[in-house]
């Protein structure tokens, strides 16, 4: 039986296609300094919108990707390094392994505030980003059970710097290894408003929120949950905003506004605007999902302007970053 000289091209191309990927290197990070592992999850088949654009006419460019997950952060000591040292490094790994950039982008190329809060962000304080000074990349390759893509974002604080990486796609998730040993913290993908500092401070009844806002106490919304890096409201029920739409129908010559905090990590304009579409989220999603009347509730915030915790310490950055309901003065 004779074998045509097209099957015996597409046989050998096949094979050597296939050497080529059985062949990539495994991806193992070195860092310029001692490093931690502050967040880790993992996701045998996941969906994941992939940048690579930047932000631009209303929206970031995406690729759908599809396959095992993994995503992993880090602190690194570098006090001196800088964010153009780090993923120059990174990115020569990256090349190593066999992986090609689709996509390269730094602070305002990428988009700036827009970008970095339309990509998925593990929260603070496991992934800081600097909104004046952060860098990432897009990349993809050919793996043992087809394509693996990764997106690496790399920022910094005065004395430490943080990447994140996300692999998905073949069994990339299964191959990362780094040159740190360290115990792999818990899941971390959405961060709740942390109880307050006095229980007294969440009324869970109309009549107790009237009480609060009637005393000209700022009442705190402590149940809400945002997704890592994100301004827009998770869905769910929840306890505060049925209490707070009670009370605004039960008394509908009353108005309130939202106020919106952060904690003091990143640059004041960029945590304004954060805790302004915080508090609008919270906004559309009373007047759309609990009937709240839209004239009755706005929305604005602060930022880091209000701590009512240290910002020296993990915990007391959550306890800042929280969103407040103020009646909102009557005129006379």
């Amino acid at each position: 039986m004779k074998t045509s000289p097209f099957k015996v091209a597409f046989c050998l191309a096949a094979s050597l296609s296939a050497k080529t990927a059985q062949a990539a290197p495994q991806l193992q990070l070195q860092f310029p300094g001692p490093s931690e592992t502050t967040s880790h999850r993992s996701e045998v088949a996941a969906s994941y919108r992939l940048a690579i654009g930047p932000f631009q006419g209303g929206t970031i460019a995406t690729e759908l990707t599809e396959g095992s997950l993994s995503q992993t952060a880090w602190k690194i000591a570098t006090p001196e390094g800088s964010t153009l040292a780090m993923v120059q490094s990174l990115r020569a790994q990256i090349a190593a392994a066999g992986y090609k950039v689709m996509f390269e982008c730094e602070t305002e190329a990428c988009g700036g505030y827009d970008f970095r809060y339309g990509t998925e962000v593990v929260a603070e304080p496991d992934m800081h980003i600097d909104l004046g000074d952060f860098r990432y990349l897009a990349a993809e390759r050919i793996g043992t059970k087809g394509k693996e893509y990764l997106g690496l974002m790399v920022s910094k604080s005065p004395d430490n710097g943080y990447v994140q990486l996300t692999q998905i796609g073949g069994d990339a998730a299964a191959q990362l290894a780094t040159s740190s040993k360290s115990a792999e913290p818990p899941q971390a993908t959405s961060f709740a408003l942390k109880p307050a500092i006095t229980p007294q401070s969440e009324p869970t009844s109309t009549k107790e929120i009237g009480q609060t806002l009637d005393q000209g106490q700022a009442l705190v919304l402590e149940d809400l949950v945002f997704s890592s890096g994100s301004a827009v409201l998770s869905d769910g029920k929840y306890a505060s905003l049925v209490a707070l739409a009670g009370w605004l129908a039960a008394n509908p010559s009353q108005t309130v506004t939202l106020v919106g905090h952060t904690d003091d990590s990143g640059g004041l304009a960029g945590n304004i605007t954060l805790s302004k579409k915080r508090a609008e989220s919270v906004r559309q999603t009373l007047i759309a999902q609990y009937g709240v009347v839209a004239a009755q509730i706005s929305a604005n915030g602060v930022g880091p302007l209000a701590p009512r915790a240290s910002n020296l310490t993990p915990d007391g950055q959550q306890q800042n970053r929280r969103v407040e309901v103020v009646l909102t003065p009557t005129p006379n």
